[in-house]
Order: structure tokens, then sequence, then C-alpha cells
């Protein structure tokens, strides 16, 4: 029997990378998801249809997790749409090294992190937390950074470890507020290949970080998922609280 077979989930920032990677494998396992995505309407209507034309159950869903009230909206539509959310995760993130963002000034870059990675993640379990206790269940995941823990040189990785070491010590804050009724994990990623990823690197700086990986490689988006399926389901019934570090043995 699939794991997540009659669940419903939620997947913020599920337009491409990690999060596309997770939703798919939730609707592989069984579930119904909301395919979140903040700008890109197209990426996320496919990865929708992928799940539809799977055999699945899918929607794509615009919200901004910066903004409290696109939060509750988004939240409606699910209940709407599914009636019931039994899996929820915080996967968007803001974007400061590519594109625009990377022409911020960092007092700039560090308020938008701010603002989608902590308090989007905060605001949505908070958000979350009613709907879940009158439920009776819920389990929400989290994203943090492998090397929020570890460390690593520069002003953009001060920022977003900073950030996300707040996610961890949040989640760990959330279980003991709202167990047993909900569950709430932390994946931290290390050198996963995504776009975003590629983006940054020249062949010798790629290079430098496989050499420090013990397993010898960059992870892939669905090392992510697989981790998130068994965060999400039955199999991991008595974690809470907890961080797994999918990141080759870096940490």
């Amino acid at each position: 029997m699939p794991k997540l077979q009659q669940k419903n989930a939620v997947v913020t920032g599920a337009s491409s990378g990690i999060g596309k990677a997770i939703a798919l494998a939730f609707a592989r396992e069984g579930a119904n998801v909301i395919v979140n995505y903040y700008q890109s309407a197209d990426k996320a209507g496919a990865v929708a249809e992928s799940i539809r034309s799977s055999g699945g159950r899918a929607l794509a869903v615009q919200a901004d997790v910066g903004d409290p009230e696109s939060i509750v909206a988004l939240l409606n539509k699910a209940r709407s749409e599914f009636g019931s959310i039994d899996i929820w995760v915080n996967n968007a993130g803001m974007d400061i090294l590519t594109g625009s963002g990377a022409e911020l000034m960092d007092e700039h870059k560090l308020e938008r992190l701010i603002n989608v990675d902590l308090k989007g993640t905060i605001n949505c379990c908070w958000a979350l937390a009613p709907l879940m206790l009158k439920q009776g269940n819920g389990v929400i995941i989290n994203m943090a950074w492998d090397l929020a823990i570890h460390g690593f040189q520069g002003a953009n990785p001060q920022m977003f470890a900073a950030v996300k070491a707040g996610v961890l010590g949040f989640s760990r804050a959330y279980a003991k507020s709202y167990g047993p009724e909900i569950r709430v994990n932390v994946i931290a990623p290390g050198w996963i290949e995504t776009a975003f990823a590629e983006d940054l690197m020249d062949k010798d700086y790629y290079q430098e970080r496989v050499n420090e990986i013990p397993l010898g490689r960059f992870g892939k988006p669905e090392d992510i998922a697989e981790t998130a399926v068994f965060l999400a389901s039955d199999n991991s019934s008595y974690i809470t609280g907890e961080m797994i570090k999918v990141n080759g043995g870096l940490s």
C-alpha cells in the first residue's frame, strides 16, 4: 500500500527543484497534492498536470508565504479542495544568490530571507495549528540547511545560516507546543543538484565541494523527497522535533 494513501498535502515552493520532487513523490505514494507557487504558474501547472496524468489528484495554487493573508488563503483553498490538510511542507525560500536577488544590498537580502524563509515558515505553522489540533493529527516538514549547523564562509551563507537555524529552533519549540496531535520535523539539505545550485558554480568550485562530501557527489532533489515521504508517513510516527541532514555526510 502506498505510504501516503488518502493523505492531503500542501507543498510550498513546488514549481521546481526540491519542492517539485517532493510533490511528485507524495503523489506517487498516494497523496493528493496542492502545488504551491509564487510566480512560476506555468511550471507549477506542469507539475500538477504530471500528477493528474499519472492518475493522481493535484492543483496548482498561487500564494506568497511572505504574506500572512496569502497563507490563510492558501490554507482555505486546500481545505475547500480536499477537506483536510494532513501534511504541509514549508519548502518555499527566497533566492538571494541568482537573478535579481543577487543584486540586492545585504540588508535587503536579509530582510527577504527573514520574511519568506523564517517568518513564512512560522506563519504557516501558526495558521495550521488550530486546524490540525481540531483534526487531531497533522504532519509539518520544515526546511533548514545543513551548513547552518556546520558553518560556511561568506556573507550570504551567514545570513542564510542564521535564518535556517531559526527555522530549526522554532520547529523544536513548535513540536513541544503541539504534540501529540502535530508532528513537526526538519530536513537540512546539503549541496543539491538544482538549477539554483548549478547557476552558482564553475567546474572547479563544484569539484571542491564534491571533494568535501564523503559520499562523493551532490545530492539530487529526489534524495530530499524520499526523506520527506518518510517524515510524512506513519513510518516516522514516533519522531518529532528532529532534524535530518541529507548531505552525503558533509557535516
